[in-house]
């Protein structure tokens, strides 16, 4: 299991890898040859997006709180 990342540029960085790839993946799509399975493969990819944006913004207010 990976270590929870809490400084918000490494998230931020984070953030920026993964939609860099979402970002290539659909470059390499054929929009002449995509079938459901791509067009999921992609919404699933900024599904999980949008679940770490949403542990990150958790996890920082359950920061902020602690201060």
């Amino acid at each position: 299991m990976s270590n929870s990342i809490t400084d918000k540029n490494k998230q931020v960085n984070y953030l920026k890898e993964r939609l860099q790839i979402f970002v290539e993946v659909l470059d390499a799509i054929d929009p002449e040859t995509a079938d459901i399975e791509d067009i999921d493969r992609l919404i699933q990819m900024l599904d999980d997006v949008e679940d770490k944006m949403e542990q990150f913004n958790n996890r920082n207010e359950f920061t902020k709180d602690e201060q």
